[in-house]
């Protein structure tokens, strides 16, 4: 079937902003940003540092952390992470991630575990400075507060972690939780079936923090401390796999 020129054009038109905007927002409130910041080339780790509990800096001898066909796969064998060489502030960041099968001691049985931490300040270890983007298997999208990483929450209440420990914030809507694999929450479950893969989106605006999970807000705090450092992305022991990470900086200036 034929259609007129300017029918054509109008259709087209309209295909291409729908997949333009499917592709950098998911109705989720994401402000003006500019171009991307490919974190992850899909070949191979240039932009990142590795760190593992037992072997430090930029040794990796096991491959815990690996590209595969434009992934990174985490086996979750060891406690550790890939790190941001640089540092960031006011940035929108988007990354995809799956489960894999594998889970590991000292978590082998239990819930699927990793994250997202950012605003990461301080020594390299296990766990630095820092706020974190929970994932984890019935609850995905808490913040948890590394080290003296510190966040007001939603609710108005001020939540510091210990140093070298760390304390949680529920997302919103979270249901109970039993801390074992494969468990789905029962109330508000923001994450796909098993194997399959989640969008991830972290909003940072000076102090105040959005998390989104698959387009729905899971999380947001205000007065974030630190507010800028570095980003990682955990191996803790459960298998896991990374794709699409990117982050936008922010065109406008944080309220």
């Amino acid at each position: 079937m034929r259609f007129p020129n300017q029918f054509l054009a109008r259709s087209l038109a309209g295909l291409f902003l729908a997949f333009a905007t499917s592709a950098v927002a998911t109705g989720s409130d994401i402000p003006p940003h500019g171009k991307a910041v490919v974190l992850f080339n899909g070949r191979d780790l240039a932009n990142f540092d590795t760190f593992i509990q037992n072997q430090g800096l930029n040794h990796d001898p096991d491959r815990v952390f690996r590209t595969e066909k434009g992934v990174i796969h985490v086996s979750g064998k060891e406690f550790g992470y890939i790190i941001t060489r640089r540092e960031f502030a006011n940035y929108y960041l988007r990354a995809e991630f799956k489960w894999g099968d594998g889970t590991y001691a000292p978590r082998q049985g239990q819930a699927r575990d990793s994250g997202i931490l950012y605003h990461v300040q301080g020594a390299q270890k296990v766990w630095p400075t820092s706020i974190e983007f929970q994932i984890l298997e019935g609850g995905t999208g808490d913040f948890w507060m590394t080290d003296g990483g510190a966040l007001t929450g939603s609710n108005g209440e001020r939540v510091t972690g210990p140093p070298g420990k760390a304390l949680k914030i529920d997302r919103i809507g979270k249901g109970p939780a039993t801390n074992v694999t494969g468990f789905r929450d029962p109330v508000g479950e923001v994450e796909k079936p098993h194997g399959e893969w989640n969008l991830l989106e972290l909003v940072v605006q000076g102090g105040r923090v959005r998390q989104f999970v698959n387009g729905k807000l899971a999380n947001e705090g205000s007065a974030a401390y630190p507010s800028s450092g570095k980003i990682l992305f955990q191996s803790e022991g459960a298998e896991v796999f990374f794709r699409n990470i990117k982050l936008y900086p922010l065109k406008t200036s944080p309220d």
